[in-house]
């Protein structure tokens, strides 16, 4: 069984913005998988179900991001569930937009939520950190991951949200390789062939013209030839 935690601020005045695109995530693979209605749970929003025979728990910490540990947590103590069989999806200031990368262990970077997260249940679970690319000055942070995302960030918004979702079920099996190219698949898909090619470039050797063939020169003329054609 996994705890598929997404980091976020509750209500609607939060929804659009970039510190809620762990909601946004959830709230895809919910739709998509089938999952049961959200219900408030363990001081968040919770929604069940199963990738095939593999069973999971959707998790929305509703403490605000700052007391995320507390909501997952308590989930944990609840379905008796270790640190490893969690997979926290949170916003990535150091990603540039629309890119993803899987994460065991190690530090929270300065990130609130995770923060909150290994203060009450240690390091050792996996994250899917989700890029919203960088203001370019760390006073601006704040005001940035606060804001909604643009207009402009709505195309690899919506295809990085549901490459997430293809490959949840990849996920929650542990395999981050097929997870990861199902992303792929969505944020920039192979381009498919035209099957018809151009005229081939002549070569080298194509392109310069034949050389034209000399004439035959004419034979000498014997003196008896040359006193004939005097009197023709």
């Amino acid at each position: 069984m996994k705890l598929i935690v997404g980091l976020g601020n509750p209500g609607g005045k939060y929804a659009r913005n970039r510190h809620n695109i762990g909601f946004m995530a959830l709230d895809r693979i919910a739709d998509d998988h089938g999952f049961s209605p959200w219900k408030g749970k363990f001081q968040g929003s919770v929604s069940e179900g199963r990738f095939g025979s593999d069973r999971a728990v959707l998790l929305k910490p509703e403490t605000f991001m700052n007391n995320s540990g507390q909501s997952v947590q308590a989930a944990m103590k609840f379905y008796k569930i270790d640190p490893a069989d969690v997979i926290v999806f949170h916003d990535e200031l150091d990603l540039a937009p629309g890119k993803v990368k899987c994460k065991t262990g190690g530090g929270h970077a300065g990130h609130n939520g995770l923060r909150s997260i290994h203060a009450h249940i240690g390091a050792d679970y996996d994250r899917v950190r989700m890029g919203i690319g960088h203001p370019g000055h760390k006073d601006a942070v704040a005001g940035y991951v606060l804001r909604d995302f643009p207009k402009a960030d709505e195309g690899w918004l919506d295809d990085v949200l549901r490459g997430v979702s293809d490959g949840a079920a990849d996920l929650a099996r542990g395999d981050t390789g097929r997870f990861m190219n199902a992303v792929a698949l969505r944020v920039a898909p192979p381009r498919s062939g035209t099957g018809s090619k151009g005229p081939k470039k002549p070569t080298e050797a194509q392109s310069k013209p034949a050389p034209s063939k000399p004439e035959p020169e004419a034979e000498p003329q014997s003196p008896l030839q040359k006193l004939m054609d005097r009197f023709r």
